[in-house]
């Protein structure tokens, strides 16, 4: 039994104890009152009687009537008159009295009329006695309406007392439920401070749970801390603070060969007169320079979808971002950057370089055709921009016009399906399948890459993930399998309180098949949105998916908010994965990584694993599984 439960059975308890005795003590003391006013009736009457019949010489058949005319107002039960030997003269009796009283009260709390007596006599002669008993109707009436008053009263006083005790209950179980949550979400790797309480007990409790919790947050900080300055030692320029050139190539490759990876542009800056500065300032004040480029391209970085800025060695400087805008930017980098330079050398050359990319196009290739439009840049001999010729893909990018009609023909038509990809635990056991959404374009499956960005632009995202969520249903359904799946979802259709709704109703629709679907966000998009995942987390939760984000670790000095986001697992960026092998730095990285996240309660996977080696270096780390082109040769999956 609870404790709230044990304090209402006590409050009851005791208030029902103080009811019954109440009323019990009450009731006697009543009745004994009545009892002792019958009896002092009984001998007033039974005395005054007597003395008016001892004043007079009354014969028989006149002391009869006078008794009988008496006995006959019906205040008596019985009235009896002997001689002074014993013998009855003359005696009244009455029947019993009909009463609305319960006959159980009166026979728990019976009312004894004691007679009254007194002696009749005529001068020193005694004639006889008088023996006079009143009834207890009106007693028992008397004592019975008494008995109910008092219950109403007793009654509403006990009410009011469970209410006085149901506010003191109240105020006594918020601040412990507000504990009892705290200790909870330590254990779920939550972090929560509460107010502490007006009762001193529980103050006292309240004050040591926030100090572990501050604490736990101080230490969990201070890991965070620790690994996200590992990471950026592994992965950046020490003067610029940029990233370096092996993580840049990395977050290259998974960028554009990546399933789902989306269009964009790269744009590589060379800045040729650096050497001749150098010797002319010498290397502080160089450095001083470069690391406001740095800051230039680090803002730029910030305000672009997805950017990401390098420095690639010495002079060069790369910015890949997804967007197909790359020549304004180029311009305004130019501009900016000859600023920056303009106190030092009026004539110093800066040469620019960009390329849009799509899906299909590897990362070797682009930077080839983007590093050629560079080149022609600084042979012009002037501060100048070149854009690389096309790209050679396969499928040739078209209007966003014509993008829009071939997906919503495609919906129209349901010419839609899911592609599966496996992600595993080290020995090959599949966790769970991760899915990709495709469209079919005049007979060709064309992958999510090739149309997802435009329908972002075109705000149709909301009605390809729902279609993904329904065909993931559809197929755990049907093959009343344990495999679970996998879906990614955009980060712009989940800040819709109109596509929660429809989402909600799919899964609740479908309650058995929901609880093997895991859903997926973007971590930029997440914590670019953080109140809207929260309301995503509150609408979605009750229907058993499990939610992760996937690209896991770009922004990892927000690792502090991972602890309210009631995750269920986080998918390491490929960028991180890449020649994870040959990278100590970003070994350390992940494991430190994963032990956070192990802290939090969350499984860890790895995206884009595309060799052996990467495997292999990955099952050392502490990963709970991981997924990409190698896994998928590996482990294939079974039809």
């Amino acid at each position: 039994m609870s404790m709230y439960r044990q304090l209402w059975f006590a409050i009851i308890l005791s208030t029902l104890i103080a009811l019954v005795g109440s009323l019990f003590a009450s009731t006697m003391s009543s009745r004994a009152y009545l009892n002792e006013q019958l009896r002092m009736k009984n001998s007033d009457n039974a005395t005054v009687l007597a003395l008016s019949l001892s004043q007079k010489n009354i014969d028989p058949v006149e002391l009869e009537l006078i008794i009988t005319s008496l006995f006959d107002n019906g205040h008596y039960a019985s009235i009896r008159m002997f001689d002074p030997n014993g013998k009855i003269l003359v005696e009244r009796l009455a029947p019993d009295e009909q009463s609305t009283v319960p006959s159980w009260f009166k026979q728990w709390f019976p009312i004894q009329s004691i007679p009254g007596q007194a002696q009749i006599s005529n001068g020193w002669k005694q004639l006889g006695s008088i023996h006079l008993v009143s009834r207890s109707g009106g007693a028992y009436e008397t004592l019975w309406n008494s008995v109910k008053d008092m219950f109403v009263t007793l009654s509403i006083s006990g009410l009011i007392a469970c209410y006085l005790g149901a506010l003191i209950l109240r105020r006594i179980k918020q601040p412990l439920k507000q504990v009892i949550d705290q200790a909870k979400g330590m254990t779920e790797r939550r972090f929560i401070i509460t107010p502490e309480s007006s009762v001193p007990e529980l103050k006292q409790l309240s004050s040591a749970m926030n100090s572990t919790v501050t604490l736990l947050k101080s230490m969990f900080a201070e890991e965070a801390e620790r690994l996200e300055a590992m990471r950026i030692r592994a992965n950046s320029d020490a003067t610029t603070g940029l990233a370096n050139r092996a993580h840049f190539i990395s977050q290259l490759q998974a960028s554009v060969e990546e399933e789902n990876a989306p269009s964009g542009s790269l744009i590589l800056i060379r800045l040729a007169g650096l050497a001749a500065v150098n010797k002319t300032l010498g290397r502080n004040k160089t450095d001083e320079l470069l690391k406001q480029i740095g800051q230039l391209l680090l803002a730029h970085q910030a305000k672009l979808p997805d950017g990401f800025a390098a420095r690639l060695n010495g002079t060069d400087f790369a910015l890949l971002f997804r967007q197909k805008e790359a020549r304004p930017i180029s311009q305004n980098l130019l501009s900016e950057i000859r600023q920056i330079f303009a106190a030092v050398a009026d004539d110093f050359m800066v040469s620019i370089g960009f390329g849009d990319y799509e899906y299909g196009i590897s990362s070797s290739g682009l930077l080839a055709q983007v590093d050629a439009a560079l080149a022609a840049a600084e042979a012009s001999g002037i501060s100048d921009i070149h854009q690389s010729a096309p790209l050679n893909i396969e499928h040739a990018p078209r209007s966003a016009e014509e993008w829009s009609k071939l997906i919503l023909r495609a919906i129209e038509q349901n010419w839609v399906k899911l592609a599966y990809f496996p992600v595993t635990k080290s020995d090959g056991e599949l966790v769970h399948k991760e899915s990709a959404l495709r469209l079919m374009f005049g007979g060709e499956w064309f992958p999510a890459a090739r149309f997802l960005p435009i329908a972002e632009r075109l705000g149709l995202t909301e009605k390809l993930d729902l279609i993904a969520i329904k065909l993931a249903l559809d197929e755990l359904s049907k093959t009343n399998s344990s495999v679970d799946i996998a879906v990614n979802l955009s980060a712009q259709s989940i800040q819709g309180s109109e596509f929660r709704s429809k989402l909600k109703a799919i899964l609740q629709s479908k309650p058995g098949a929901a609880k093997h679907l895991w859903l997926e966000i973007p971590e930029s998009g997440v914590f670019a949105n953080i109140d809207a995942f929260r309301m995503f987390h509150t609408d979605i939760a009750p229907t058993g998916c499990k939610l992760g984000l996937e690209h896991f670790g770009r922004q990892f000095d927000k690792i502090n908010l991972l602890h309210d986001l009631k995750l269920s697992y986080v998918k390491i960026d490929g960028g991180f994965i890449r020649n994870i092998e040959e990278n100590e730095g970003n070994q350390a990285f992940i494991k430190g990584v994963c032990t956070i996240v192990h802290r939090l309660a969350l499984l860890s996977f790895a995206e884009s694993v595309t060799s052996n080696a990467e495997f292999i270096s990955l099952q050392q780390l502490g990963l709970d599984g991981a997924t990409g082109p190698e896994v998928g040769r590996l482990f294939p999956l079974k039809d």
